[in-house]
Parts: structure tokens; C-alpha cells; sequence
């Protein structure tokens, strides 16, 4: 074959390989973009937005749920499609998902864990987990140098025989897991229950651990915080905790893409415990973003990042502002002005999420109230009904709507919802039921119908009542909303679980303060509107109606 031949059987070649692989590219972007989600602790913080990175920077769309609240809520929303993946570890999955166990010598080999886990997901769920990222994170138990000193605690065997005399600052998830303290308890005794266990956040526990609040603690091998506070690992001298290798977690949907399964297992095998454990040193102890610790924790492997490819702009990839070390070093109002887009976004959302939540209260709560009114042996069991959910706390109401609607805007909407129902309908019932009798009594004489009495006498009369329970339900609305990041909606709740998560106070105050100020402006501003759909001797107040009655009364008496 000549030289002329050779150039052009290259150019047949090169042709389609080119409009291939566009198409190929293509097609990634025509498809739904694959949503990635965390549990509310640093690591997986950091995993999940590698793992965004990394399918951004193939080409491939992505969503972020950052921060969901516990692993029964994340890999439900797995399993329902509400998202595609989460990092996840195989003693996680093996205890606290499949309820299951292994003989001793077969717990012991993480290859084992690993294989008996992916198989077991599979043929259940549907539920495929990738290779291994390259490191396990057990839990670890850990205490204060000086408590360890005193006590002589090195083992949790050791912990058995004083557990009583120390309080411990546990996560929630940690104490209601099986491979956590009630597994303790089972494979080590009762006396490992420390005397008092205190609920705590992830990063508030080294925090009150330090200060002296608790005694022990759980926490992670690879945790940054324990170098930080130079804490004492005690000893799982009986093995009761299973191989915690992490690894990607993909549902049905992405577990039938190849192109994602190909990406996210360029990570397989590549993160050692050391470089996580740095890793976490400069999200958690640092305070550096990560984003940014993400970004370059990928460009050290050779692999590449979504944010090279989008520095500078406000693609996809640009879920939040780096934050400059003068920032970070400076005040807190230097702080909220690099972040005020991200803050400004939130706001928004979250003002969103309760208008429509309000809006659909008021249309479903304000006839029932009426109603009730009408038929008023019914009105005590309703609203006793309605006022048993105020009761129940909110992270929990929205967790349990996680398995019916999945994770994201829905199911917060509904549990909102829920909540705004009670004031209003209360109010409604009550200001109807209680409207001024003789104002009721003279349209009666007047000869209004009922549905007159009703529409242009006891409602204008009861609006103000009305209107204090919205304002009431407005605001409890606007604080319950801020747990809406646990379920992935967003909102100001977002910075709020991230800073708890990262213990950084500036991040939760970024939240918090924002909420704070937005309950009180939709409260003013409902106030207002009280004002205008009151009766018009109730607007003009006390001091301008007694006015008003003195100069009537001199015109009576001076004509």
C-alpha cells in the first residue's frame, strides 16, 4: 500500500472515532444527570464531591444532595432513585443495611466483607457497589489522654470496667446502629455503656469532648479531628467491628450506565488511609473548602476535575465560591459577602419552599376550619389530630417521608405542609366560632341566610384571628424548613448541617442568621396584611376609636 492509501485508511479511521466519541458526548448530556449525595460527616462530604468532580470533568451532568441525614434515609433515597450514588462503607452495609454477619475468620478478610456485601446488594436491591476506594474507616472509640490516664483505658475491654463512671457524646447514628453502641453492648457487655450518652453532631463532639462536656466519644479512624485534639483510640481488643472499606454506592439507575461505572471506578484501589486522613485534616481542622480539597486531591492522582474546567465561571460545577484566606482569616462579614450568590441562592429556595407549603395550608386548613365550626362535635378530635404532628419533632417527620416520596423538594414540601396545617385551622375554627354574638345576632335579625351570616359578618370579623394563626404557622414553617437539608431540598438549612457536620461556626451562622431574619420578615410582612383584612374599627385602634366615639358624642350633644 502506498503512502497516499495509508493517509486516507487513517482519515476513514479518524472520521468516525471523532464523531463518536461527539456523539457519545452527546448523548451524556441528553441524559438526567446523575445525582450524588453524602451523609452528613466530612469524609463523605469530601468522596461525594470527588465523585461530582470527576463525572463533571467526563462530561457528565450532576446534581448535588449533599448532607442527608442518617444511612437509613441515604440509601433509602438510593433504592427509590431519588439519588444515584453515595459513598458508602461494606461494615455499614453489612450490619446496618443487610442486618447480617460472617464467621469470625471470614469478618476478618475485607476482601470476603467486600464480596459477600456486593452480592448480597445485588440480588436484593438491585444495588451494585464499585471496587474499593483504597482505605477503610473503622469506628473508632476514643477519649481525653488524661481520662485515658486515670482510668487506665487502652482497650474497650478496659472501658467495660468504668463505663460508669463517664459520659459519652455519641452520634444518633452511632447509638441506634447494630455495629454501633448496642452492638457494644452485645459483644462486650453492659458495663461498656457509658453512665450517661449524650446525642451529639459529628464535629460538637470532639468539640464538647475537648472541652470536658463528655468523656468518650465515637469517631472515625481516619478522622482529622482526632489528631487535632491528640485523642486516645482505644483498642477493639475482641474484634467486634467488621472491615469499614469505602466505596461507591450506585442505584439502579447509574449502575446501568457504563460511562459512570467506567469514571467512578478510576478512583477504585487509589485513595490510601494516609492521604485520607490528610484529606480530612484540611476540611475538618484546616477549615479549607471542599471543593477545593476535592479538586486537588483529584489533580495529585492524575485524574481531572470539573473545577479546572470551570474555573471562572458559573457552569454546573460551580456549586459554591472558593473562599480566599483572607476571607477565611477575616471577619465574619468578609465571609457572608464572598459567599453572598451561594446565600442569596439558598434564600431564595428556602423562601420558596415556604410560600408553596404556607400557600397550600391556607387552602386546605382555613375550609376545614370553617367546616369544623359547622359540625362542632368533630372539631375536638380534628384538631387534636392536627396538633399531634405539631408534636412530633421534625427531623423525624421528614425521614419518615423518605421512603414514600424520596429525598429532594417533595417530600419537604408535604411535611412542611403538615406542619402549617394545625395554626391555621385553629384559628380559622376559632375566630368563626367566637365573632362578635351581637354583630351575628343583627344580621340574623336582618334576615342574612347562614352562608351571608358566614361570608360578610363572622369571617371579616374572625380574619385577625385567621391571620395570627398564618403568621403563627409562618414562622414555625420557615424554622422547620431549615431541616429540609437533611433530605437534600436545600435552603438555608444547607450551611447549617454542612458547619455542624464540618464544625465551622461561620458556615452555620451563615445559615442560621439569614433563617433567623427571614422568619421575621415574613412575620412583618403577614402582620401587615393582618392589619389590612381586619374590620375597619379594629384598624383604626383604641386611642382613634375613642376619638371617634368622643366626637360623635359632642355632635349629639351640640348639633
Amino acid at each position: 500500500m502506498t503512502w497516499r492509501g495509508l493517509i486516507a485508511l487513517a482519515l476513514l479511521l479518524l472520521v468516525p472515532f471523532g464523531g463518536g466519541r461527539a456523539a457519545a458526548q452527546e448523548a451524556r448530556a441528553s441524559q438526567p444527570p446523575v445525582v450524588v449525595a453524602s451523609k452528613p460527616f466530612g469524609e463523605s462530604y469530601l468522596l461525594a464531591e470527588m465523585f461530582a468532580q470527576l463525572l463533571e470533568a467526563h462530561g457528565i451532568p450532576v446534581e448535588r444532595r449533599p448532607g442527608l441525614g442518617s444511612t437509613e434515609i441515604a440509601f433509602g433515597a438510593l433504592r427509590s432513585g431519588a439519588i444515584d450514588v453515595y459513598p458508602e462503607y461494606t461494615g455499614t452495609g453489612l450490619v446496618s443495611i443487610l442486618h447480617d454477619t460472617l464467621p469470625p475468620d471470614s469478618l476478618a478478610d475485607p476482601r470476603r466483607v467486600f464480596a459477600h456485601v456486593a452480592f448480597a446488594f445485588d440480588s436484593r436491591y438491585g444495588v451494585r457497589w464499585l471496587p474499593p476506594l483504597g482505605f477503610q474507616n473503622t469506628f473508632a472509640i476514643a477519649v481525653r489522654p488524661e481520662i485515658a490516664s486515670r482510668y487506665g483505658l487502652r482497650t474497650l475491654s478496659d472501658l467495660t470496667r468504668e463505663g460508669e463512671h463517664l459520659t459519652a457524646g455519641f452520634t444518633p447514628d452511632f447509638v441506634g446502629r447494630p455495629d454501633g453502641l448496642a452492638g457494644l453492648v452485645r459483644a462486650y457487655g453492659s458495663g461498656i455503656r457509658p453512665g450517661a450518652v449524650k446525642p451529639l453532631l459529628p464535629a460538637l463532639k470532639y468539640q464538647a469532648l475537648a472541652g470536658g462536656a463528655v468523656d468518650v466519644v465515637d469517631g472515625f479512624s481516619t478522622d482529622g479531628l482526632l489528631e487535632r485534639y491528640n485523642l486516645v483510640v482505644l483498642e477493639d481488643d475482641r474484634h467486634f467491628f467488621p472491615p469499614y472499606e469505602a466505596a461507591a454506592l450506585l442505584g439502579p439507575r447509574a449502575a446501568a450506565r457504563s460511562d459512570v461505572v467506567a469514571v467512578l471506578t478510576l478512583l477504585s484501589g487509589r485513595l490510601g488511609e494516609t492521604t485520607m486522613r490528610t484529606l480530612n485534616r484540611r476540611v475538618e481542622v484546616d477549615g479549607e473548602e471542599v471543593r477545593a480539597v476535592a479538586a486537588s486531591a483529584l489533580r495529585a492522582l492524575g485524574l481531572p476535575s470539573s473545577v479546572d474546567a470551570s474555573r471562572g465561571s458559573s457552569g454546573p460545577a460551580a456549586v459554591a465560591p472558593p473562599v480566599t484566606p483572607e476571607a477565611r482569616g477575616g471577619s465574619f462579614g468578609a465571609y457572608l459577602w464572598t459567599r453572598r450568590d451561594t446565600l442569596m441562592s439558598l434564600t431564595l429556595r428556602h423562601l420558596g419552599l415556604v410560600t408553596l407549603a404556607l400557600i397550600a395550608a391556607a387552602l386546605a386548613a382555613v375550609p376545614l376550619g370553617l367546616t369544623l365550626e359547622r359540625a362542632r362535635r368533630a372539631a375536638g378530635p380534628a384538631l387534636g389530630g392536627l396538633g399531634i404532628l405539631q408534636t412530633v419533632p421534625s427531623i423525624a417527620l421528614l425521614a419518615f417521608m423518605v421512603p414514600l416520596l424520596g429525598v429532594g423538594i417533595a417530600p419537604a414540601l408535604l411535611a412542611l405542609w403538615l406542619y402549617a396545617l394545625y395554626p391555621i385551622a385553629r384559628g380559622t375554627y376559632t375566630g368563626v366560632r367566637d365573632a362578635d354574638p351581637s354583630a351575628v345576632e343583627a344580621a340574623e335579625a336582618l334576615g342574612m341566610t347562614p352562608a351571608q351570616r358566614l361570608l360578610k359578618v363572622r369571617l371579616p370579623l374572625a380574619a385577625p384571628v385567621i391571620m395570627a394563626g398564618v403568621r403563627t404557622a409562618a414562622v414555625v414553617t420557615v424554622g422547620a424548613a431549615t431541616l429540609a437539608a437533611f433530605i437534600g431540598a436545600g435552603g438555608l438549612g444547607e450551611p447549617i448541617v454542612t458547619g455542624l457536620a464540618l464544625a465551622d461556626t461561620r458556615m452555620v451562622l451563615s445559615g442560621a442568621l439569614p433563617a433567623a431574619a427571614l422568619a421575621l420578615l415574613v412575620d412583618g410582612v403577614l402582620a401587615l396584611v393582618e392589619r389590612r383584612v381586619a374590620p375597619a374599627h379594629r384598624r383604626r385602634g383604641p386611642r382613634r376609636l375613642r376619638k371617634r366615639t368622643a366626637a360623635i358624642q359632642r355632635r349629639e350633644v351640640h348639633p
